[in-house]
């Protein structure tokens, strides 16, 4: 064991620990041990790696104008800087995350979290140069790790690009999905089937019709969340604080920021009011109500598909794929586990959603001290989403049978069909029509081969999907001859 201490005293830490006195503190004083998303980890490194290289072009910069006299600020040795360069890249590329052990749930506005990553990358930076981990005389969380640094700049910087990296990846996986659909939408677009409203067969409509509502809805998902950038891109970097700069180097603010786009490659910016962007926390709201509008969608999308596969039709116009027994009791049961998952994780991020705008809304002054659960949750959501559209394409929309004749037949059968013949026969004429299908549960062939209403070969040139699922009817529809 090692000693460590902060102003409140003392501690015990083990000898090969890379966290120190003030992350120990955290993991005892905030006992809901949930897991710290290891992408946010990740941009911490990443974040405070572009400080230290930044920090190194500022000293250059320095030492290249006061030639004479030197600096009047004294400055790390070159094989620090180094060392904690290469200790953030191993942050960065998620080694050491079992030192990490801060839990997500916490309070103090992020300072656990950003003094965790400053114990890590200096602990590893002092195994680097061949010392034991403590002894911060040679390099220190504070002093060095931290160097022209605040939780209330790192923190949500980090956190804004883990959502990025996360965004990019929910793009993608949005519109694999819709890709998915749209080849359906395509290869069914003139299969007849019965449109429904309020659970009751309604009027004719097509699968390709169903499929297309759907691609619709997740093109509309891709639009949405492209334009997440634009919100989420605005960070405080260099604020320090509360967004003044207090404690900063000037050099530092205006360079911190280029030197984060070189590593990340992703258009970051720095906010024109850096203490607007370190107090409000609106955008974090805004992009997940995005979020929250794609899991609308993917509720609805799933939710369909489960009912139009249900049991309780007699013949499913749909089939999901078998993923796994259903029953511990009821041989030979399938279940819908994967539009269940899907549904599941669409209320996960509808309660996230109202977790966020709660806690946004709790900002107070210069300062929001729940970024730590906001970022936290927002990152939760992406992830669930993207295992959503994973799941959902991979396990339920590629395998997917759709049951054209049993489809076609039921329109046949469905009083619904007669609602395509109001333009030609009227609807008390089709009124009449859809009673005796209903009576003697027979086609709406042989019902009108009784009634005489319309001739049987005009009755099939109006069901014909190219004239069912015409916009609208124009007159000559109804006379050709005229």
């Amino acid at each position: 064991m090692r000693k460590e201490t902060d102003f409140l005293g003392e501690r015990e830490i083990p000898e090969d620990a890379l966290y120190g006195i003030h992350a120990l503190r955290a993991y005892e004083n905030f006992t809901n041990h949930t897991r710290f998303h290891k992408e946010w980890y990740q941009a911490i490194g990443l974040t405070k790696r572009a400080m230290y290289a930044t920090y190194k072009k500022f000293k250059t910069a320095a030492r290249n104008k006061y030639t004479t006299a030197g600096p009047p600020i004294d400055f790390m040795d070159d094989s620090y800087i180094d060392t904690l360069l290469r200790s953030a890249k191993e942050t960065e590329d998620g080694y050491h995350f079992e030192h990490f052990i801060v839990p997500a749930m916490q309070g103090g506005a992020g300072t656990s979290i950003n003094m965790n990553i400053n114990e890590i990358i200096a602990n590893r930076a002092l195994q680097m140069l061949g010392y034991n981990a403590g002894q911060y005389d040679i390099i220190d969380p504070v002093e060095h790790a931290n160097i022209y640094q605040s939780t209330n700049d790192v923190i949500p910087t980090a956190q804004k690009i883990a959502t990025i990296q996360l965004l990019n990846q929910l793009e993608e996986s949005i519109n694999n999905t819709r890709f998915e659909i749209e080849e359906y939408e395509t290869q069914y677009r003139n299969d007849l089937r019965i449109g429904y409203t309020q659970m009751q067969e309604a009027v004719p409509s097509s699968f390709g019709k169903l499929f297309s509502n759907f691609s619709d809805a997740l093109s509309r998902d891709w639009w949405r969340v492209s334009k997440c950038f634009e919100r989420i891109k605005v960070t405080n970097i260099g604020g320090s604080a509360i967004g003044t700069g207090i404690t900063v180097p000037r050099y530092i603010i205006m360079e911190i920021v280029p030197e984060l786009q070189r590593l990340t490659k992703l258009p970051v910016t720095r906010g024109e009011n850096l203490t607007d962007t370190t107090s409000n926390l609106d955008s974090f709201a805004e992009i997940h109500g995005i979020l929250k509008a794609h899991a609308v969608n993917l509720e609805k999308m799933v939710s369909d598909l489960r009912t139009l596969s249900s049991d309780i039709n007699c013949e499913p116009e749909l089939d999901l794929p078998a993923v796994q027994t259903g029953s511990s009791i009821m041989p030979g049961k399938v279940n819908p586990v994967i539009t269940e998952f899907g549904v599941s994780i669409a209320h996960q991020v509808y309660a996230n959603d109202q977790l966020i705008s709660s806690l946004a809304g709790r900002g107070c002054l210069e300062l929001n001290a729940y970024l730590p659960l906001i970022g936290h949750t927002i990152l939760s959501s992406l992830k669930l989403l993207i295992q959503a559209n994973e799941k959902v394409r991979e396990k339920l929309i590629k395998n997917l049978t759709v049951n054209t004749g049993n489809a076609l037949k039921k329109l046949h059968y469905s009083p619904a069909v007669t609602t395509a013949l109001l333009p030609y026969i009227g609807y008390h004429k089709a009124s009449v029509l859809a009673k005796k299908m209903q009576e003697e549960n027979i086609s709406v062939f042989d019902a009108n081969s009784t009634l005489n209403y319309i001739s049987e070969q005009k009755l099939r040139e109006i069901l014909k999907p190219e004239q069912v699922l015409k916009q609208g009817f124009s007159l000559k529809d109804i006379n050709p001859d005229q």
